[in-house]
């Protein structure tokens, strides 16, 4: 009680300025403890961009463009091989039907990146760092412990999307495990492009995204969709005549478009901007101008997805195996092995589906397929590297070189993936994605539970708290999002047709929903649910910030920054 007295002692007395209350963690990167707070805390971004001033001006196209980079980076996600994925297995199996589902997807992603964005522009500190304020011991272990699974799932598909790239364009020549180490490789060089300015690197993403808008662009254009059709895929919310296939396809575009660790990725990159966030008119600028750049940056991503959907929509919906395979034949495709001679519709994954553009529309659409492929493995190979060195660094608060950093991360997520490519066939990927997809799935709750805990809160987020109607709706979006997420993991475990791994999937379940029911009592609490609140004094389970928990107790002239 004595410490509690000090802290709300503390807090009172804690200067105003512009509007913001600020106390004695109002450093742009706070270190863990008060006691090291001489030792700035680095991280990845030393470099900050500047942002030009512009008095009494309601919109800036130049600071807009100072603000372009973190939206991009994040929409980079995406546009993974896991989302490419998903994309043409929606459209062979769905038509045009599903568009909407990735419409509203997207725009679901979008609202919860604002506030990831936010968390990070108003606080100075990007989730893991908060997380590991916040929460005690076990349960931030614990919750490093999921996002790093949630990182390394992505990173194995994004890495072994890569590796096909580069066996497609080399014609079988270089083997899985080959595109593997390449892949390592060159990731560890253009991590090391900011060197030359965190502009150069935002612009190499750029390209990266570029290039995948014109590969996919390319095929979207050769194919010729039903523009008619695909207006009303997006627009309509209805699956005329779908069944469980199609069904499972739809909660898959959910899991695949929203990943936990681009929550945490995001909350870091707006931290690359230099904003006063002593000063409330500079936050609440900040938090504008990532909110459109965001805006923009998950609609292009919209649109590459939407290329690649109405690509095999239109092509190879409801197309049999037997006509692949017939196709291919008469065109010399070496591949005709890979359709077996049944009328079972037709199945692709990332390799299947450049085999079978290349057969319809000539080597020119596998080989530009294979280069789209290679840049979206590419770009989100290394922004999922700078996933795991934040959510690293933050969690551990670790201090190490730069290149130690990215030397354990990298080596943590590579590790599995070169052992599954020198052990699986690249034709024979399909069930390790599901496998992957269903682990990420798993861990969505580890992300956005806490982001809507610390942007509910005004001990963190002050003025820029959320309000009733974002506590409201943020808390139904997530807990939907979740819903139709272990809606996927039920539907995957039921068909793995073993009783040993129901029982192990039952007792992993009770633990994981254990955890997840911890996150939502501090969650609720957060929101507001005050009759929760009923352990909160005794510090059950709650950091030595208890200044998060006692909403109830403090006055709003003692209210800080974070």
């Amino acid at each position: 009680m004595e410490g509690t007295r000090h802290e709300k002692s503390k807090l009172k007395d804690s200067p105003q300025e512009n509007g913001v209350h600020t106390n004695q963690y109002s450093s742009i990167s706070p270190p863990a403890s008060p006691v090291a707070q001489d030792e700035p805390f680095s991280t990845y971004f030393e470099e900050r961009v500047p942002i030009p001033d512009s008095e009494n001006q309601l919109f800036s196209f130049r600071k807009l463009w100072a603000f372009t980079g973190p939206g991009f980076l994040m929409s980079i996600a995406y546009l993974d091989p896991g989302n490419i994925e998903s994309d043409l297995q929606s459209g062979a199996a769905a038509g045009f039907k599903l568009l909407w589902v990735l419409l509203v997807s997207t725009i679901i992603g979008l609202l919860l990146q604002r506030l990831a964005a936010r968390l990070g522009v108003v606080t100075g500190m990007h989730l893991a760092e908060v997380c590991n304020r916040q929460y005690s011991t076990v349960p931030r272990i614990i919750l490093w412990l999921m996002v790093e699974l949630a990182i390394i799932g992505s990173d194995m598909q994004e890495v072994i999307g890569c590796a096909i790239a580069l066996n497609l364009l080399s014609v079988g020549r270089i083997p899985l495990w080959g595109g593997v180490l390449i892949t390592i490789t060159d990731t560890f060089v253009f991590l090391f492009l900011d060197k030359y300015g965190l502009r150069k690197l935002e612009a190499f993403f750029g390209f990266l995204i570029t290039v995948m808008a014109v590969s996919f662009g390319y095929e979207y254009v050769l194919v010729k969709p039903d523009q008619g059709e695909l207006l009303k895929g997006m627009f309509v919310p209805y699956c005329a005549g779908c069944g469980p296939v199609q069904l499972e396809q739809a909660v898959g575009i959910v899991g695949a478009v929203i990943m936990p660790h681009n929550i945490y990725l995001h909350s870091a990159l707006v931290k690359s901007r230099e904003v006063d966030r002593k000063n409330k008119k500079e936050v609440k600028e900040a938090n504008k101008y990532f909110f459109i750049e965001s805006t923009i940056a998950l609609f292009v991503s919209f649109l590459i997805n939407v290329f690649v959907v109405a690509v095999f929509a239109q092509a190879f919906y409801n197309k049999s195996n037997i006509e692949v395979n017939a196709e291919c034949n008469a065109t010399g495709s070496p591949h005709t092995d890979l359709f077996p001679l049944n009328n079972n519709t037709l199945e692709v994954d990332i390799y299947k589906g450049g085999i079978v553009l290349g057969c319809f529309f000539g080597p020119a659409a596998l080989y530009i397929w294979a280069i789209g492929i290679l840049a979206a493995g590419q770009s989100s190979t290394m922004t999922g590297t700078y996933s795991g060195q934040f959510v690293m660094e933050g969690f551990l608060n670790l201090r190490w070189s730069r290149f130690a950093r990215v030397l354990l991360t990298r080596s943590i997520a590579i590790t599995p993936t070169l052992l599954v490519a020198i052990f699986q066939d690249v034709q024979h990927l399909t069930g390790m994605n599901d496998f992957l997809n269903v682990l990420q799935s798993l861990q969505l709750p580890f992300a956005l539970i806490p982001i809507l805990t610390f942007t509910s809160l005004k001990s963190i987020m002050n003025d820029f708290a959320n309000g009733l109607g974002w506590k409201i709706s943020g808390g139904i979006l997530i807990l939907g999002v979740c819903a139709i997420n272990m809606y996927f993991v039920i539907v995957y475990v039921t068909s793995l047709n073993s009783v040993v791994l129901y029982v192990l999937a039952a007792l992993i379940s009770v633990a994981y929903l254990a955890f997840v029911a911890y996150l939502a009592w501090h969650c609720l609490v957060a929101l507001g649910v005050s009759c929760l609140d009923c352990c909160s004094r005794m510090q059950l389970g709650v950091s030595r910030h208890t200044d998060m928990y006692l909403l109830n107790d403090m006055d709003s002239n003692t209210l800080v920054d974070r």
